[in-house]
């Protein structure tokens, strides 16, 4: 998975490869990053943990409202302070003084770990031996002032709530897809008994395309307002279930972000049927989705397949049929690449 970051070795993609491919026991990885980012607006570098404690509860507080399960494990000495706290039960300094004694005993340790190897890059440097503080680097400080900083801090928020989704349908034991709801562009999770909001799908899919457009590479947004605003674009088109009604259009799969040019522009995309080259991209951005954690690995290796040669069959087998359905005289549509090819 370092080819993730590797082929561009920035800030922003070092820190998508921690929240998207680190592994996730426990929701204290989110939760660390969203206080981090807290510090960054404030522009203060060296903080202790006492301060570190506050918003880094908070966080976790305001998740466990909605989301009782946050972590794997059954029992959680730290959790369960933070829950009797939202309840009333205990107040908010004893809180703190539990966030301090159990909140950091491994988050601080692992942060930079992916994948059981410590990144390229530092975004905080521990200093509890010498002065029970941590102190942000020049390489986070410089990362809140990049264009796709606002993009990451809903990225980090999108991926806890597809993570906390993962944990309440219990995937080990039942197995929760994940699918688009096209009218309020929304990734939602589909089991044997319910069907539940997830979370939007730009954030949730942004930061495996790096914040480009999956067809041109030129930069989006996944904050509303923004005129380069990412849209959801189905790669195969709807005239895919005219041949298959079993092939998941709205899948995971399926999914990728489009500038507005190559979705709709004068020269767009539309209802053609991308290059082969674009296939191949396909089936590279939904590798780093299987190499991601719960729930989109499981909602990729149910939809396409167990192993590398059937997900690359499965996608073959949707692009000659859609081939088929165009006819062999339909031109296939690729657009002027407006970037460097990134992932």
């Amino acid at each position: 998975m370092s080819r993730f970051y590797e082929i561009e070795p920035t800030a922003e993609n070092y820190w998508r490869a921690i929240i998207l491919f680190g592994r996730n026991s426990a929701s204290y990885k989110f939760a660390l990053a969203k206080t981090l980012f807290d510090f960054q607006s404030l522009g203060k570098t060296q903080i202790t943990l006492e301060e570190l404690a506050v918003p880094y509860a908070a966080h976790l507080c305001e998740h466990l409202k909605k989301h009782p399960k946050q972590g794997t494990s059954e029992q959680s000495t730290f959790l369960d302070k933070l829950r009797a706290f939202n309840q009333g039960e205990i107040e908010k300094d004893e809180m703190t003084s539990h966030t301090l004694r159990y909140g950091f005993i491994n988050v601080l340790d692992a942060f930079h770990n992916v994948h059981g190897t410590e990144i390229g890059i530092r975004f905080f440097i521990d200093e509890r031996n010498k002065k029970n503080a941590i102190q942000l680097t020049e390489g986070f400080m410089r990362l809140g002032e990049q264009q796709q900083f606002a993009n990451l801090v809903q990225e980090t928020e999108s991926r806890w709530q597809l993570v906390e989704a993962a944990w309440e349908n219990n995937l080990s034991r039942n197995l929760m897809l994940v699918e688009y709801e096209e009218e309020s562009c929304l990734l939602m999770g589909v089991n044997a008994i319910r069907r539940t909001t997830v979370t939007s799908a730009r954030p949730a899919l942004n930061g495996y395309q790096k914040g480009r457009c999956f067809y041109c590479f030129r930069e989006i947004s996944v904050v509303l307002g923004k005129e380069e605003i990412a849209e959801v674009d189905h790669f195969f088109p709807h005239m895919l279930k005219q041949c298959d009604s079993r092939k998941p259009i709205d899948g995971i799969a399926n999914l990728v972000l489009a500038c507005q040019e190559c979705n709709r522009g004068e020269n767009g995309k539309f209802d053609r049927l991308p290059s082969t080259e674009l296939l191949e991209r396909l089936f590279n951005r939904n590798e780093y989705l299987i190499t991601s954690h719960p729930p989109l690995r499981e909602t990729l290796i149910s939809q396409t397949g167990n192993t590398t040669e059937k997900r690359q069959a499965y996608l073959q087998d949707a692009y000659n049929c859609s081939t088929l359905r165009i006819g062999a005289g339909g031109r296939k549509w690729q657009p002027r690449q407006q970037g460097v090819a990134i992932f």
